[in-house]
This record gives C-alpha cells, sequence and structure tokens, in this order.
C-alpha cells in the first residue's frame, strides 16, 4: 500500500497529537476567582482613571503551573468597559493557590456607550461580564474564565 504525503502528513499530526495528550493524564484545568475590584490609588488625576482586579489561581495538578500572559475584559449590557493584558503573573505552586492583581483601562466608546444606553432606558439591574484568557505555557491549553452577573442600581431594601 502507498501512502501519498497529505495523507503521510495527516497521520503523523495525528499521532503527535495524540502523543502530547497522553503524556498529561488527569490535567484538571485550574479555577480562577476574582477576590476584588477597586479603583487604583495610582490613579493620577486629569487622567483615565485605572481599576485594579484581584485574581487567585488554584492549580489542582501535581506539575506547577507556570503562567506566562493573561488578556481580559469587563463588559457591562454588552458593552466593553474595561480591559488589559499582562505578562507579569506568577508561578502556581502544585496543589496550591497564588494571589495577584491586574490592572485594566476604561474603554472610551464601550463606556460612552453604557451611559447613552443608561440615559435611554431606565433600568433597577445591569449584567455584566468578565472574560480571561491566560496562557498557561508549552503544550498546556489556555484557560479561559467568564464570570457574569448581574448588580442593582438600587438602593438596598427598596
Amino acid at each position: 500500500m502507498r501512502i501519498t504525503l497529505p495523507l503521510g502528513l495527516l497521520l503523523l499530526v495525528s499521532l503527535l497529537l495524540s502523543g502530547c495528550a497522553g503524556m498529561m493524564p488527569g490535567y484538571e484545568k485550574p479555577q480562577v476567582n476574582i477576590t476584588s475590584f477597586a479603583l487604583a490609588p495610582e490613579s493620577a488625576a486629569g487622567q483615565a482613571p485605572r481599576f485594579n482586579i484581584g485574581i487567585q489561581v488554584i492549580n489542582p495538578n501535581r506539575e506547577t503551573l507556570s503562567l506566562r500572559g493573561m488578556s481580559y475584559s469587563l463588559e457591562v449590557e454588552g458593552n466593553r468597559v474595561l480591559s488589559g493584558a499582562t505578562g507579569d503573573l506568577p508561578e502556581v505552586p502544585s496543589y496550591g493557590m497564588a494571589d495577584f492583581v491586574i490592572e485594566a483601562s476604561p474603554n472610551l466608546f464601550g463606556s460612552i456607550r453604557l451611559l447613552s444606553d443608561l440615559f435611554a432606558r431606565q433600568r433597577d439591574t445591569l449584567g455584566f461580564s468578565f472574560k480571561a484568557r491566560i496562557d498557561a505555557g508549552g503544550i498546556l491549553p489556555y484557560i479561559n474564565v467568564e464570570e457574569s452577573g448581574s448588580f442593582s442600581l438600587s438602593e438596598p431594601g427598596r
């Protein structure tokens, strides 16, 4: 039986991919939690404010997790209002956790669209979505995080 070049390449790629998957049996996706959200104290007057977002990564695996980078965004009512990226992330020890703070900048046009929408329609609650993509390096898959929910604009007890 004669194997053609394209079919041979396809078989080789398939073998390599199945080999990589077999090198990490029992790998469990790390958990990512948002622990805090605050205006950055170093935000200068007259400049766009910056926000600090506390992140906790829990590594349920036996290998140390060397995080290479992370990109993230916060949307409110479908409008991207904050975003950022960082390559300054800690290692997460095996069966351990790491806490760190990321910084996000406001998106002017997304914020204007949100304000315009709020003035056009009265609301009691706003929906939000935080999305992040963490590069775990090497052959490890990206860690995609999405937290969503809503918060109330009305006074408590009303």
